[in-house]
């Protein structure tokens, strides 16, 4: 059906336009941790903002207030999660993955690629997106908990206190 009435319209400017300003204030008073890029269960919850979102809008069975509620649910879930992972590392495990060494000093760590499902033309495409033709003058890439790929050349490893406990290929 192409139109069926000016007040299904009216209703999604409206609700629209109240429904999102109601997320941009429940983000605020969440902080910038629930929409930030960290890792696999961030982006569920931002899908889940835009498919809530995208119900409140075009839904005339969920009312704005019932949206809303719905938002607000999945703020305080997500701070109640996080909260906890920061608080209890058994949670922090369950919910989030650790960084993967994928190259160590030149060397391509096979059975973490395998492990992660990267191959080693992704690492390569990598190295040589961060201005690098050779992964001998690599010290170390890193598949971040975001999904990224950190590439530090070995003239740039310093003391290397910012490696912690790296996860290397043994599982």
């Amino acid at each position: 059906m192409w139109f069926e009435s000016w007040h299904n319209i009216y209703r999604v400017i409206v609700v629209g336009i109240v429904a999102y300003a109601g997320l941009i204030v429940l983000l605020r008073l969440s902080g910038n941790r629930s929409l930030s890029k960290m890792n696999a269960f961030d982006l569920v919850v931002t899908v889940a903002f835009g498919s809530t979102l995208s119900s409140i809008l075009l839904s005339r069975d969920v009312t704005l207030a019932t949206g809303l509620a719905a938002l607000a649910l999945l703020v305080a879930l997500q701070l109640a999660l996080t909260w906890l992972s920061v608080r209890s590392s058994a949670v922090s495990r369950l919910v989030k993955t650790r960084p993967t060494v994928l190259l160590r000093e030149g060397r391509l760590c096979h059975e973490a690629l395998k492990r992660v499902r990267i191959t080693s033309d992704e690492v390569e495409g990598a190295v040589r997106r961060h201005g690098h033709g050779s992964l001998r003058d690599i010290d170390l890439v890193v598949l971040e908990t975001d999904g990224s790929l950190s590439v530090i050349p070995a003239s740039q490893a310093g003391d290397r206190s910012a490696y912690g406990k790296l996860r290397d290929g043994a599982p």
